[in-house]
């Protein structure tokens, strides 16, 4: 009986472990995501500024 409750601690210590690793890796792969959205949505804003300059548009903007 002791053997039993023994085993199934250490199987229940390896689910938690294996949990924890898979919330880790979860963790860092959406950190890395969301750095390369944000960093995409910067340069898609500096795109678009230097659009809007190009085309006269911030003058135009700043006129109102």
């Amino acid at each position: 009986n002791h053997s039993a409750d023994s085993k199934t601690r250490k199987e229940n210590s390896l689910t938690f472990d294996d949990t924890i690793s898979l919330c880790t890796n979860v963790h860092n792969s959406l950190t890395v995501t969301l750095d390369e959205m944000g960093s995409r949505i910067d340069d898609l804003e500096k795109n678009v500024s230097e659009l809007m300059t190009q085309a006269g548009m911030d003058k135009q903007s700043e006129a109102k």
